[in-house]
C-alpha cells in the first residue's frame, strides 16, 4: 500500500514508522514478537478445522451444507429465540457452505489479517475479531431473522473496517492501497448476489469501524488502551443483546418455522 505522507510507511506485514526504519529496530511481524502463530493463522485453522468436521459427519464439499456440526451451530432466529442457543450467535461465525465458501473467506481474512494485526496488536486484533462476529450475527438476524446463516464474512469485514480506519490514522489512503475499491466491490457483491447476508456484512463492517476508531482516537491517540479494548467489548456485548432482543422478528412465526412472506 501507498503512503501519503511521510509520517507512515507500510510493510509487507503491517504498518510502521520511517523513524524506525532509520534506527534499525526490527520489524514487527505476525510471529516475531513470541515465534508463536499469529491470532490470524489460528483463526484460519480453527475454520478449516471446523469445516473439516462438517464434512466428516455429513456436510458436502459443494454448498447445501447439512450434518449435524452444521445443523447444531447455524445461526437461525428460532433457534435463539425459542430454544435459547444462543452459542450460535458464535458458532455460526466458524462454518461455512461448502468449500469454496470457505476457500473465499480464508483467503480474505489472510491477507486482511497480516495487514492489521502487527500494526495494532493481537490482543486488539482478538477483540475486533470476536467483536465483530457478534455484530455481523445481529446484522444477520435483523436484516432477516428466518433465514439460516453461517460463514466468518461478518468477522472478516470487520476486520476490513478496523483496518480502513488504521490505515487512516497511519496517513495511508485507502482509494491509493486499494481498500476502498475492495470495499466498495464487496458491498456490491453482497447486495447484488442472491444468499448472502447483507446484514450480517454490514453488522459485522460497522462494529469494525467503530472499534478501530475506539482503538485508534482512545487506545493510541490518548494511551488509555484497556479503555479501549472495554469499549469494543461492551460493543459485543451490546450486539448480543440486540441479537437476541430481534431473533423473533418479523418473518418468524410463532412455532419457530421461517416465513418467507
Amino acid at each position: 500500500m501507498a503512503s501519503s505522507t511521510t509520517t507512515w510507511a507500510p510493510t509487507s506485514v503491517g504498518m510502521r514508522c520511517p523513524e524506525c526504519s532509520r534506527d534499525r529496530t526490527k520489524v514487527r511481524t505476525v510471529r516475531s514478537a513470541s515465534g508463536t502463530r499469529s491470532v490470524t493463522e489460528i483463526l484460519i485453522g480453527i475454520n478449516v478445522l471446523v469445516f473439516l468436521a462438517e464434512t466428516a459427519v455429513g456436510g458436502g464439499l459443494s454448498s447445501g451444507g447439512g450434518g449435524a456440526v452444521f445443523n447444531h451451530g447455524v445461526l437461525w432466529g428460532p433457534y435463539i429465540n425459542h430454544d435459547h442457543q444462543y452459542w450460535r450467535l458464535v458458532s455460526a461465525g466458524f462454518l461455512h457452505d461448502g468449500f469454496f465458501h470457505i476457500f473465499v473467506n480464508m483467503i480474505s481474512l489472510y491477507f486482511v489479517g497480516t495487514a492489521l494485526e502487527p500494526g495494532i496488536g493481537r490482543l486488539n486484533f482478538s477483540v475486533i475479531y470476536g467483536v465483530s462476529l457478534l455484530a455481523g450475527s445481529f446484522g444477520a438476524l435483523l436484516f432477516s431473522p428466518g433465514l439460516p446463516v453461517v460463514g466468518a464474512s461478518g468477522a472478516i469485514f470487520g476486520i476490513f473496517g478496523a483496518l480502513i480506519v488504521v490505515a487512516r490514522a497511519r496517513g495511508i489512503s485507502i482509494w491509493q492501497s486499494g481498500l476502498g475499491f475492495f470495499l466498495v466491490l464487496n458491498l456490491v457483491f453482497s447486495v447484488t448476489y442472491r444468499g448472502i447476508s447483507l446484514g450480517g456484512h454490514l453488522g459485522g463492517l460497522v462494529a469494525g469501524l467503530i472499534c478501530g476508531l475506539l482503538i485508534v482516537e482512545v487506545g493510541e491517540k490518548r494511551r488509555k488502551k484497556q479503555l479501549a479494548v472495554a469499549a469494543c467489548i461492551l460493543l459485543g456485548v451490546a450486539s448480543v443483546v440486540g441479537a437476541i432482543a430481534v431473533a423473533g422478528g418479523p418473518g418468524i412465526a410463532p412455532n419457530g418455522i421461517g416465513l418467507t412472506g
